[in-house]
């Protein structure tokens, strides 16, 4: 930028005094503060951009290289993971794991045994149904205020 001393300053001021007149100094000089504002905030604008846009191709080279780095890792663990299973589908297709008089140690598929909620509910003593204060006659709350009511008021 400009290298301004004190002494430049004071001799710009002196020669702005004498060619605008002591009226008009202090409305140009608020104008070129605005405009010098403007610049500023300009130039500050353009180099959060110029930063902006450095920073996201950065964060694309390093985007990529994770990518590139998980792929690797996945291929991998793929790769293991099939070399894995044809060892295991080798061993088991000899016939060796079922010498074992013929027992196969994993059963074809899982079965849920589907316990139904209200026979169990319905097992219960209602003796222990009462002492826990599990209700037995759900009402409604109108149906419950008319039950409770004391006799002759009637609204």
């Amino acid at each position: 930028m400009l290298d301004f001393g004190i002494d430049k300053i004071a001799l710009i001021g002196a020669v702005a005094l004498v060619v605008l007149g002591p009226e008009k100094l202090p409305r140009v000089a608020r104008t070129v503060g605005h405009l010098m504002g403007k610049a500023q905030r300009y130039v500050a604008d353009v180099k959060a951009e110029v930063n902006r846009s450095i920073e996201l191709e950065e964060l694309k080279k390093m985007k990529t290289h994770v990518e590139d780095a998980a792929r690797d890792i996945h291929e991998g663990v793929r790769n293991e993971v099939h070399n894995a299973s044809t060892a295991l589908n080798d061993a088991w297709g000899d016939g060796s794991a079922n010498a074992i008089g013929g027992y196969d140690p994993l059963p074809p598929f899982y079965k849920h045994p589907r316990k139904n909620w209200r026979l169990k509910r319905g097992a219960t003593p209602q003796w222990y149904k009462q002492n826990q204060g599990v209700r037995r006659n759900v009402q409604s709350g109108a149906a419950r205020v008319a039950r409770f009511r004391p006799p002759g008021r009637t609204f």
